[in-house]
C-alpha cells in the first residue's frame, strides 16, 4: 500500500520478524519518551515496554491483530495496530491501538500516510469500520477528523497520566 507520501509505504503485516520486532520496540519506546499517547507514561525503557510488546506480537501471531508499519526508504517510521474482534457479531469493524509515528519523523505527513495504510488493510479484510481512542489533553481529534473519524463519546477520568492528572479517553469511529 503506497501512502501520498513519497516513498513512504505502509504494509499490514501478520509475521513479524526479530529485526522488525527490534524497530518497533525502539519505536514504541522513542515515541513514549517523547511524551506519545501510546499506553505509557514516560519515562520508559525498552525493558518496560517488552512485556506489551511480546503480548501484542503473540495476538499478533495467534491472526488477532495485524500490525501495519509506515516505512521510508525502506526504514520504520511508524506504526499502528488492528485489532481484529473474535466476536461474530463485530467482525466487520476492528479497533486502531496504538498509532505512532517515530519523532524524528513527525512533522512530515506522515500519520496521515500511517492511517491511510491502516484504512487500506482494513478494506483488504473486508472491514466496514474503524473505532480508536485517543488520549484527551493533546488535541488528536482533529488530526483524526480530517481523516473521517466522529467523535461518539469521552469517559471524564479514564486515563491516569499521573497523580491528580487525569484525562479523558475520547472514542471515536470512520466507516470504511
Amino acid at each position: 500500500m503506497t501512502s501520498a507520501v513519497p516513498s513512504a509505504v505502509a504494509t499490514a503485516l501478520e509475521d513479524v520478524d526479530p529485526e522488525l520486532r527490534a524497530a518497533l520496540l525502539a519505536c514504541w519506546t522513542d515515541v513514549s519518551n517523547a511524551g506519545g499517547a501510546v499506553g505509557f507514561v514516560p519515562p520508559v525503557t525498552e525493558d518496560d515496554v517488552v512485556p506489551a510488546l511480546d503480548a501484542l506480537l503473540t495476538r499478533v501471531a495467534q491472526g488477532r491483530e495485524r500490525v501495519v508499519v509506515l516505512r521510508v526508504d525502506g526504514e520504520l517510521a511508524g506504526w499502528a495496530v488492528l485489532s481484529l474482534s473474535v466476536s461474530p457479531l463485530r467482525r466487520h469493524w476492528a479497533t486502531v491501538l496504538r498509532v505512532q509515528v517515530h519523532p524524528a519523523r513527525q512533522g512530515q505527513g506522515l500519520g496521515r500516510a500511517l492511517m491511510t495504510g491502516v484504512h487500506d488493510a482494513a478494506r483488504s479484510l473486508g472491514l466496514e469500520m474503524l473505532h480508536l481512542t485517543v488520549r484527551g489533553g493533546y488535541g488528536l481529534e482533529g488530526f483524526y477528523a480530517g481523516l473521517g473519524y466522529q467523535e461518539f463519546g469521552r469517559m471524564p477520568g479514564a486515563i491516569r497520566v499521573a497523580p491528580g492528572d487525569d484525562r479523558e479517553e475520547v472514542h471515536l469511529f470512520a466507516r470504511l
